[in-house]
């Protein structure tokens, strides 16, 4: 593709190179640069592109554009041929729920014989074909080109999660959406964002720029749902679990091994638990509507869904205990997780484990303590992912959350995996241990080093280990 046309209308400008250079490859990062490739220097949070045009000209790179972070979102929506447009996408935005949403809707679809991407926390996928994935949200220039893959691939739909940071930093810009979902709006991200006016902007940024064909879905039992979508030109679709919208869903009944809804007046048994899995479903539901699936084959569908990894994953051990690994990280996410453990097993006794990310926002932490200690019986207090912080220094943040009584009831231990074992070794006969945080993570970073850290590998050590 020429230069010209892979600038056109994105506002970058040519630092290097003539409009009719042929390039056969863009990028952002120098050390990706290639011979005829398109280098495209952006000033970022901590590192400014323009200091590595030098590197990147020496790689090879056959032309060089300044750009913004909107711009290189553009351009690579240019060069690889706005692949967006030619897939019906749907992306997910709140704080918790993104995962678990796009990760079941992929699945109901791919089950309903449609060939579908996903892109998640998790894992991308294209069809069947899985790669792994850094960021909630990729860089613009990887969305397009595993968007590209999918089209190639002949995917009908592509399933997105869209974070606020995401949002923020344009990474979604030059993308057409189908359909947008907004699950709820609570604590997190304030360490990037600073407040949560900002938090919340970011957020309904994203539906203020969905095109008028779109769909916008909406949980208005969240106080700031229809704030959400108070300024799209999106069609708006609202659902609830509590009170009257366009589609509403009941719990029945519930176990450990599932839930009975009746949504939209149908009941449905399925595979997943909790209140807020009864929300992720709902917004799955009234996705799989605005983008094709008929009722019926949609409600089908929800009843062979499984849980997505590393959420409500439940390992039975010896003396009736029970691991539960998820993935709660946020006050709101672990109260959900605890409800409902304890609302399913309320004669058992109820064990938390967790710990708080160093480097990312300190006033969720004392937060998470108080809400360990409403809900459990016992606590055990770890490390999660400490980065560069102190891991001490994060758990005197959380010990600042507890009252006396709660400080009675919690164990400090920092190592995370002599911790789980404390906590599942001394749990009694019929506990439910919750281990919260890690979820489907298969490590733990400890300063800047990435370590193997698998939970229902060391759970199922310490299960055979009891035997």
């Amino acid at each position: 593709m020429r230069l010209e046309d892979i600038i056109k209308g994105t506002g970058a400008s040519i630092s290097v190179g003539e409009p009719g250079t042929e390039i056969s490859a863009i990028c952002s990062d120098s050390r990706k640069a290639a011979p005829g490739s398109l280098f495209i220097a952006v000033k970022g949070c901590s590192i400014d592109g323009h200091d590595f045009i030098d590197a990147a000209l020496e790689a090879g790179a056959a032309a060089v554009v300044s750009a913004d972070r909107k711009a290189l979102a553009l351009c690579a929506a240019n060069f690889y041929g706005h692949p967006s447009e030619k897939l019906k996408l749907v992306g997910i935005t709140g704080t918790n729920g993104k995962t678990t949403t796009v990760t079941l809707l992929y699945r109901l679809f791919m089950g309903l014989g449609y060939n579908c991407g996903l892109l998640s926390t998790i894992a991308n996928y294209v069809g069947r074909k899985c790669s792994e994935t850094a960021n909630t949200t990729a860089d613009p220039i990887t969305i397009n080109s595993l968007m590209s893959e999918m089209v190639e691939a002949g995917c009908e739909y592509c399933f997105m999660e869209v974070s606020s940071i995401g949002v923020e930093q344009e990474r979604v810009s030059g993308l057409k959406f189908a359909c947008g979902i907004f699950s709820n709006l609570t604590h997190d991200h304030l360490d990037y964002h600073g407040s949560f006016a900002e938090y919340l902007r970011c957020k309904k940024l994203f539906f203020d720029n969905l095109p008028a064909d779109a769909i916008a879905i909406t949980n208005i039992d969240d106080r700031n749902g229809s704030v959400m979508v108070q300024n799209t030109a999106a069609k708006v679709v609202t659902y609830s679990c509590r009170g009257i919208a366009d589609h509403t869903c009941r719990i029945m009944e519930e176990s450990f091994e599932g839930m009975m809804l009746k949504i939209d007046g149908t009941e449905v048994w399925t595979r997943l638990i909790g209140q807020h899995n009864a929300y992720n479903l709902l917004a799955i539901y009234c996705a799989a509507i605005a983008v094709g699936a008929g009722r019926e084959e949609a409600l089908l569908a929800l009843s062979k869904l499984e849980s997505a990894p590393g959420r409500l994953e439940n390992l039975r051990g010896p003396r009736g205990i029970s691991a539960i690994i998820d993935y709660a990280h946020t006050p709101d996410a672990m109260i959900n997780v605890l409800k409902t453990l304890r609302e399913i097993a309320p004669e058992k006794q109820l064990i938390c484990l967790f710990g708080c990310g160093g480097d990312r926002d300190r006033t969720k932490r004392p937060e998470m303590a108080k809400v360990a200690e409403d809900y459990s019986d016992r606590i055990f207090v770890t490390s999660d992912n400490s980065r560069t912080e102190n891991t001490e220094d994060i758990l005197a943040d959380i010990r600042t959350g507890f009252s006396p009584e709660g400080l009675a009831k919690a164990i400090f231990i920092a190592d995370r995996k002599e911790a789980i074992r404390a906590a599942i070794m001394t749990a009694p006969d019929g506990a439910t241990v919750l281990l919260a945080g890690k979820g489907h993570e298969t490590y733990q970073i400890i300063g800047k080093e990435k370590r193997h850290f698998d939970e229902k590998e060391i759970v199922t050590e310490i299960f055979e280990s009891m035997n």
